[in-house]
């Protein structure tokens, strides 16, 4: 027999496409690469939800490079799409 129980998982988080700051981040993005930054919704834990727990007012936004299988022993991360990460958080952070 097993016994099984939950704590508190992540809050959920509803995110803005009216967002100021995400149409910033898809300007600047779009200025960068030329081409249009791929948004979108997914199911999964983001410290938005729990940051916009706290903080309700915050506009906020969640990015990051390529992972698939995430907390898996599969996971994987495109190496190409980390560089790219990194230039546009130092872009966005001027």
């Amino acid at each position: 027999a097993a016994e099984v129980s939950t704590g508190n998982g992540y809050p959920g988080w509803q995110p803005n496409y009216d967002s100021a700051l995400l149409k910033n981040m898809q300007a600047l993005y779009k200025k960068e690469f030329g081409r249009e930054a791929a948004v979108k919704v997914i199911h999964a834990g983001l410290e938005c939800g729990l940051f916009g727990t706290s903080y309700p007012n915050w506009d906020m936004i969640s990015f990051g490079p390529d992972i698939r299988y995430p907390h898996s022993p599969d996971e994987k991360v495109h190496i190409a799409s980390v560089e790219r990460f990194w230039h546009f958080l130092k872009l966005s952070l001027r």
